[in-house]
């Protein structure tokens, strides 16, 4: 049997079985997180829902006030005549059809692509190399848009996409452990009440 760390036993002590609300969460969360890093804060939800039907598949985005609190590199891909020197200033990564040759050729120095409508029959061909690592656009994940600018704006702001597993878990990072209680508790707010609201209609039909 593995043994258990001090440091975790003291941390499962803290811990009652119990329902606790947001806020009591949050506060054990910030009391148990003593590893010598940040950690992240992450929250797991089981809606009761069946994602193989298409009316309990949940897949949304919401802006975190601080993102989740790692520094992320976009990219955006873009027609020729589309690119403005705008664009390069807010994003790490702007370009073309040279873009999609770096990316056929595996060289992914980002963390989010963001393209323009026009480009995404050019990235089909590219399915499996950024499907896998959860780099496609599209547009239910708020990353394919005419609205460049305003997009870039979103995702440097904190916007994540998070859905629903095929057991009807959510899983997602919301911040780290050294954030306030407040920057970790609006994007719960948040983030619940869109949950509530797909896990009741998809309640009432089962």
């Amino acid at each position: 049997m593995k043994k258990i760390s001090k440091r975790l036993k003291k941390a499962k002590e803290l811990i009652s079985k119990q329902e606790y609300s947001a806020e009591e969460s949050i506060e054990l969360l910030k009391r148990t997180a003593t590893t010598k890093f940040i950690e992240s804060a992450e929250a797991h939800l089981c809606l009761n829902i069946d994602p193989k039907y298409a009316d309990q598949q949940l897949r949304t985005t919401l802006v975190l006030p601080k993102g989740t609190g790692k520094t992320l590199r976009l990219a955006v891909l873009l027609s020729e005549d589309k690119i403005k020197s705008e664009y390069k200033e807010q994003a790490d990564i702007v370009g073309s059809n040279d873009l999609i040759e770096k990316i056929t050729k595996g060289e992914i120095d980002f963390d989010i692509l963001i393209s323009s409508p026009e480009m995404m029959p050019k990235l089909a061909k590219l399915g499996r190399i950024l499907g896998p690592k959860g780099l496609m656009p599209s547009t239910k994940s708020g990353t394919v848009s005419e609205n460049i600018e305003e997009t870039i704006q979103e995702f440097k702001k904190g916007k994540v996409e998070y859905k629903a597993d095929r057991t009807g878990i959510v899983h997602l990072n919301f911040g780290k452990t050294n954030f306030s209680k407040l920057l970790l508790s609006v994007p719960n707010k948040s983030r619940y009440s869109k949950c509530f609201s797909i896990s009741v209609l998809s309640s009432s039909e089962i």
